[in-house]
């Protein structure tokens, strides 16, 4: 990438946070940079194509996130994983980045492309959770009878969920971490986890 391309993504990130997906046009990611809007324009030939390229560079970086989390144990993957989505104030984009992405997803239904780049966010989050919970499962640490398809569906929904209840209803993010990890502890984790893992 060079050094335009990202000028112009970081000011469609803040035209996106300051104006929402509606309101957001080629002159203010424009305004939000030192490039002209021609400038911009022989990049991208439209709002739509910046933006497609857009999620494709939150998607890098989500992704590079998700490889960068580490723990010794199938556990500690869990936690950090739940703590990088709902706890991790650093990796927070912030209040005003989430309600213009809730905007977005809204336009998935109608927006093939857009709803096509969301479903590689939510596969790459699935499958890192899918992939985590079965190495607990085949380490011991967690229940043998946890099916981690289900598991990791049902943790991506909540961690999807809380960040739309942030948005919408102001729900403290950090009240839906304690409730996926008193989930995790509950009903994935075995009784004897701590005996495995000694």
């Amino acid at each position: 990438m060079d050094e335009s391309e990202r000028t112009i993504l970081d000011a469609t990130y803040r035209a996106l946070c300051e104006h929402g997906y509606a309101e957001l046009t080629m002159q203010r990611i424009a305004d939000e940079s030192d490039l002209s809007k021609a400038t911009i324009h022989y990049h991208y030939d439209s709002k739509e194509r910046l933006f497609d390229r857009f999620l494709d560079y939150l998607y890098e970086r989500y992704t590079g996130r998700l490889d960068d989390l580490s723990g010794e144990t199938a556990r500690d993957r869990l936690d950090a994983l739940l703590t990088m989505q709902l706890a991790d104030e650093a990796a927070d984009p912030g209040i005003d980045f989430q309600t213009a992405m809730l905007e977005v997803r809204a336009q998935a239904p109608y927006d093939e492309a857009i709803q096509e780049t969301l479903s590689t966010f939510d596969e790459a989050l699935v499958s890192r959770l899918r992939e985590t919970i079965a190495d607990g499962v085949e380490a011991g640490e967690f229940d043998e009878h946890v099916d981690p398809d289900l598991a990791a569906d049902l943790l991506t929904t909540a961690i999807k969920g809380a960040h739309t209840r942030r948005v919408a209803v102001r729900h403290p993010l950090d009240r839906s971490y304690e409730a996926a990890r008193t989930y995790v502890e509950t009903y994935l984790v075995r009784e004897d986890a701590s005996e495995v893992t000694a």
